[in-house]
């Protein structure tokens, strides 16, 4: 590299799926409804997969799910959101 050249740029993408707002069952729900929306996360035909999210998923998984996040749900909030913001702020 010559002295007039300027040193390589380096960045950092911090990336993470989301975390549902609270520990309830509510707020899992809408979480779990957006995510597994996401073509890019279940990759299903559209119609199909909306009977079997609507139909099954966001009636049985809310509850379970949400006592989960409670188990490690923190005071300052969810752990993964809690942890993302710290490396940010590191960085």
């Amino acid at each position: 590299m010559s002295p007039e050249s300027k040193a390589p740029q380096r960045g950092v993408l911090l990336i993470n799926l989301g975390t549902p707002e609270r520990p309830d069952r509510a707020a899992v729900r809408r979480y779990l409804r957006e995510f597994l929306w996401d073509p890019r996360v279940v990759e299903f035909p559209r119609p199909l997969w909306w009977l079997v999210l609507h139909g099954i998923i966001l009636n049985v998984r809310p509850g379970r799910s949400a006592a989960a996040y409670r188990r490690v749900w923190t005071d300052e909030g969810s752990p993964l959101l809690v942890i993302s913001r710290r490396q940010q702020a590191r960085l």
